[in-house]
């Protein structure tokens, strides 16, 4: 099966867990939960301190290694950054970038933009959030949807959109137990589509995969996925759970 045709599920662990026990406990146990599931691309972003050890976890597996945040320069008197170059040698192929919650601390759709080209040229696949934080009976939510994927994507070559996935989290849905309903994602969804294919073209649209996060749960994953029309989930508080991120891995094939 084709990477564009992969279903995608990334494991988003935020500030968690505590230890590096933990943390390899965790992947363990999705490890063993995952891999009857080939037909998955399953991507986990740890704490940056424990991409290292966890990637000597990662043999006999197909599991992938995402990071949470990059800087856009390679090196540099950046304090606290991480590079795409460091990241990548320690192991990661996959970056979420402009989250809600980095958004918040002040990252622009500029600074975001500079970071998905960085992503890019360090041959790395770049996993763009977009959201709202409310939703206004005017529809109006939707231009801001559509101003956060074009400063993000727009200066894209066409060639590299296969390496681009959109992650439509609705701010309102993080972590809150509220979760857009399966008309919500799939009109969602095809809005992203149309915005891709305005800036692209259909093929170019078809390229970008866009996946759903916002209180995901083994509940309903399999409901959203299916009905939904997307190509999988960013997964926060449920992917710290083997056994739910096992459900909702299970889910979407």
């Amino acid at each position: 099966m084709s990477q564009l045709k992969r279903p995608l599920v990334i494991a988003n662990w935020k500030m968690n867990p505590v230890t590096l026990q933990e943390a390899k406990t965790i992947f363990t146990g999705i490890k063993n939960n995952s891999k009857k599931f080939l037909e998955t691309t399953v991507v986990i972003a740890p704490p940056t301190l424990y991409i290292t050890e966890l990637k000597k976890l990662t043999t006999k597996t197909s599991l992938a290694l995402g990071a949470q945040n990059t800087h856009f320069d390679v090196k540099g008197a950046y304090t606290g950054e991480h590079s795409i170059p460091q990241l990548v040698e320690a192991g990661v192929s996959y970056i979420i970038i402009g989250h809600s919650e980095r958004r918040q601390q002040g990252e622009t759709d500029e600074l975001i933009s500079r970071k998905v080209m960085a992503t890019l040229k360090g041959k790395c696949t770049a996993v763009v959030c977009v959201g709202e934080k409310t939703r206004d009976t005017q529809g109006n939510f939707y231009s801001l949807i559509e101003q956060q994927i074009k400063a993000a994507v727009g200066e894209v070559q066409k060639s590299r959109l296969k390496d681009v996935v959109i992650a439509y989290e609705p701010i309102w849905a993080i972590g809150t137990g509220a979760t857009a309903t399966v008309a919500d994602v799939m009109e969602m969804q095809l809005f992203i589509k149309k915005i891709l294919t305005k800036l692209f073209d259909r093929t170019g649209a078809r390229n970008v995969r866009v996946i759903y996060g916002g209180s995901v749960n083994a509940d309903n994953a399999k409901e959203l996925f299916v009905s939904g029309g997307i190509n999988g989930f960013l997964v926060g508080g449920a992917s710290l759970k083997p056994v739910d991120f096992g459900k909702i891995i299970q889910a979407v094939n």
